[in-house]
């Protein structure tokens, strides 16, 4: 194009942003003011939902809570094959402080009030599992209080009840918050394999994911009861898995056909408008995306090999989705692990951060600022540091089999549970 046809082209979308304006500008004369945007009505108990837009808005960088005021800003990390608990400042990137806990932890769970981190010792195969609590204040722990089978924990949406998920007896034990005294259970006879979970924006229900069948279940909080099951579905094709060479990454590419009868579901999360949830499959290599107050899927993601844990960013605004880099419950070092980051206006993946030499990023959550993404390296025994506006990462190496990690303080007024699902 000559510089005459260019300034003719640009003269003409000048004209046509003129117009355009002009219509604007008729409309807003015309147009009535959108209708104010109805409160969301919660179940009793709940603190209120202050963006129906956005149900992470009171988790954004800054709006720590004042019951976290003095809390340690330290990194939890518990060690699953160590029967231990390691503790990293994050702004010198050196562990501190270093305990015994139960066996086999597995996650370490904010509880509702802000008050206590507890550790979810599941004592895999045994029958003497427990929770230790550990004091944010001082990062010391407390004396274990003994559970049956607590993988993972939450807390419902009113602060009532945690919510012990006793995965291997297919079951949901509610608790007192504080004492852990048993309340009521929900068997979950169709759910093998209950593990991770998330609450609808008005509290009425949550969706649990069945690692072993490849579903999900849904529950009536107020009505303590399964309201169904859905199977997931599968995609044609998946990422092939293939042993990395020393010193290069892993990146989308080579697929195969999908022989996989059924996924293995982990963590879940609600999109900020309420109406989708998330459920990253570790065998879809994906996520899959379900509407669910009507409990059916409506779309898949493919995000990267393993894909496990979904943290949102302090905005809003992305989902960060951990790849473990492996289809295999034990895997091997220097997988083919990353993180994908997927829009959730759009639900498109806008960018992919890979680890030079392999990996295995598995769970964590988000720094209070924002700008950094933690989370565990499963299988190669240190803790991934992501740099949220570039994906470089930094190790840190730590004890066997890191798992649930969760960073401390976060924002937010309450916690639901698992490694800092907050609101």
């Amino acid at each position: 194009m000559n510089i005459l046809s260019r300034q003719g082209a640009l003269a003409a979308l000048a004209l046509a942003a003129a117009a355009v304006a002009l219509v604007h500008h008729a409309l807003a004369q015309t147009t009535p003011a959108p209708a104010p945007v109805r409160a969301v009505a919660t179940v009793p108990g709940m603190p209120p939902v202050v963006d129906p837009h956005d149900l992470y808005s009171e988790t954004a960088a800054g709006k720590l809570s004042p019951v976290v005021a003095g809390d340690l800003a330290r990194v939890y990390v518990p060690d699953l094959r160590g029967n231990s608990v390691d503790v990293i400042d994050p702004a010198t990137m050196k562990i501190v402080e270093h305990f015994k806990v139960g066996e086999s932890p597995q996650h370490i769970v904010p509880s509702w009030d802000l008050r206590t981190l507890w550790v979810t010792n599941n004592a895999e195969g045994k029958t003497d599992g427990s929770l230790t609590p550990i004091d944010p204040r001082t990062g010391k722990p407390g004396a274990p209080i003994p559970v049956d089978d607590p993988y993972n924990m939450y807390f419902t949406p009113d602060g009532k009840s945690a919510i012990v998920v006793a995965e291997a007896r297919k079951r949901l034990d509610f608790r007192d918050p504080h004492t852990m005294a048993l309340q009521y259970s929900i068997s979950t006879p169709g759910c093998p394999g209950v593990n991770h979970a998330d609450f609808s924006i008005d509290g009425r229900y949550a969706i649990f994911t069945c690692e072993f069948s490849g579903a999900l279940v849904k529950i009536d909080l107020a009505g303590r009861k399964v309201m169904g099951y859905l199977q997931l579905k599968m995609p044609r094709v998946r990422f092939k898995e293939t042993k990395l060479a020393p010193g290069k990454v892993w990146e989308p590419g080579d697929t195969e056909i999908c022989t996989a009868k059924k996924g293995m579901p982990q963590d879940i999360r609600i999109s900020p408008d309420g109406r989708r949830f998330f459920v990253a499959d570790m065998h879809a290599d994906g996520v899959h995306v379900i509407d669910g107050d009507s409990f059916t899927e409506v779309g898949y993601i493919a995000t990267g090999l393993g894909t496990h844990g979904l943290y949102p960013s302090r905005d809003g605004k992305r989902l960060y989705v951990t790849n473990r880099g492996t289809h295999k419950i034990h895997g091997g070092r220097g997988g083919g692990g990353g993180v994908a980051v997927i829009d959730f206006a759009t639900e498109k993946v806008v960018a992919y951060w890979p680890i030079p030499g392999g990996g295995s990023p598995d769970m964590g959550n988000v720094s209070a600022d924002g700008r950094w993404l933690w989370l565990s390296g499963r299988f190669d025994d240190v803790v991934y540091r992501f740099d949220t506006s570039t994906g470089k990462v930094v190790e840190v190496k730590v004890g066997p089999e890191p798992h649930g990690l969760t960073v401390w303080p976060q924002p937010g007024r309450y916690s639901l549970g698992h490694t800092g699902n907050m609101r």
